[in-house]
């Protein structure tokens, strides 16, 4: 089986108070190459900084990690957007940064960019794909395609309040720059993207349905994000079986209800709980908190090392003491100034 990891930037990251992707605001764009360096080498090679919270919640990056370590998962990264280079290496699909949601276009390219991860997808020689993302600002770009096609379903937080009033109030405005109103989009996932989504959601979508309709098994690895994905292929008439695999923490979010977008997007939704309440660490307890809950693929890693839990729970203990976050220090080992 392999993973693939869609990577890309925002600038709706940079609104203030919405997301965890960082220890600051102006290190988002750093997260998406760093996380693709740390699944890929273990730590991050050429990215200047290693993506924790600002409590010290590790990126989930050191968990797809851990379970590449544990059981030898495949992984395959794509640029979708990224604003800062990466030493991971990536299939490129010319995507460009999204711009923040507030602006009358979010997104220029999101047809070019679907087209092209399209013909990526129906490439893919795979029986089987994990299919996951990096983007910080990522939850509130889903909240505004789902609102924009009309879908009733909520979106998760990195953060362990979820700041969803916030959320909901950049959607209105996004749809407001864009002389839209929710469901106006209903049947058009494209031009949702375009108007208030990102780039990476153009990427996943577009290989979602090609390799769908080349026969591939896919399942989207991550939490609401996925599901504003699985909303855009309904959305752009994809009927194939489509399984969702995501974490207990985004399962226990009250914000979100999984079982809800199952139902209407024709889902099958599998959680795993990887025990990080067995283990006395700082950064285990930050996700116990309710802090990243999902990304770079996790839950859908952790299904595939299920029966390795324990050992998955080691290696990254281990990885995080190899970039310096062993004892939940919200310090960022910075490379290069």
């Amino acid at each position: 089986m392999r993973l693939i990891l869609a990577a890309g930037t925002t600038e709706t990251a940079l609104i203030d108070g919405i997301s965890a992707a960082g220890a600051a605001p102006e290190l988002t764009a750093h997260t998406p190459p760093a996380d693709l360096e740390i699944v890929a080498y273990g730590e991050p090679t050429a990215a200047p900084v290693v993506p924790v919270s600002p409590t010290g919640c590790p990126t989930p990056a050191v968990v797809t990690r851990a379970v590449r370590e544990v059981v030898g998962l495949e992984v395959t990264a794509v640029d979708a957007g990224l604003a800062r280079p990466t030493a991971a290496p990536t299939v490129e699909l010319g995507a460009s940064p999204g711009e923040d949601v507030r602006e009358p276009v979010a997104v220029a390219d999101a047809r070019e960019t679907f087209e092209r991860a399209h013909a990526f997808g129906a490439s893919l020689p795979d029986d089987r794909l994990l299919i996951g993302e990096t983007i910080p600002g990522g939850t509130t770009t889903a909240l505004g395609v789902l609102v924009a096609l009309g879908e009733p379903l909520s979106v998760s937080s990195s953060l362990p309040a979820n700041p969803l009033e916030r959320k909901r109030s950049v959607v209105s405005a996004a749809l407001a720059a864009s002389d839209r109103e929710p469901g106006d989009c209903a049947g058009d996932p494209v031009e949702a993207i375009r108007l208030v989504g990102d780039p990476v959601q153009a990427a996943v979508a577009g290989i979602a349905a090609g390799a769908l309709e080349a026969g591939i098994d896919v399942t989207l690895a991550g939490g609401t994000q996925l599901v504003a994905v699985a909303a855009l292929l309904r959305h752009a008439g994809v009927e194939a079986p489509l399984s969702l695999a995501t974490t207990s923490f985004v399962a226990a979010d009250p914000a979100v209800d999984l079982d809800r977008a199952a139902d209407r997007l024709g889902l099958a939704v599998e959680t795993t709980d990887p025990g990080f309440d067995r283990e006395e660490a700082v950064a285990m307890e930050r996700y116990c908190a309710g802090e990243a809950k999902e990304g770079v693929g996790m839950g859908g890693a952790l299904t595939v090392a299920e029966g390795e839990l324990p050992a998955v729970r080691a290696a990254i203990l281990e990885c995080c003491e190899r970039l310096g976050i062993g004892n939940g220090s919200a310090e960022l080992r910075r490379s290069g100034g």
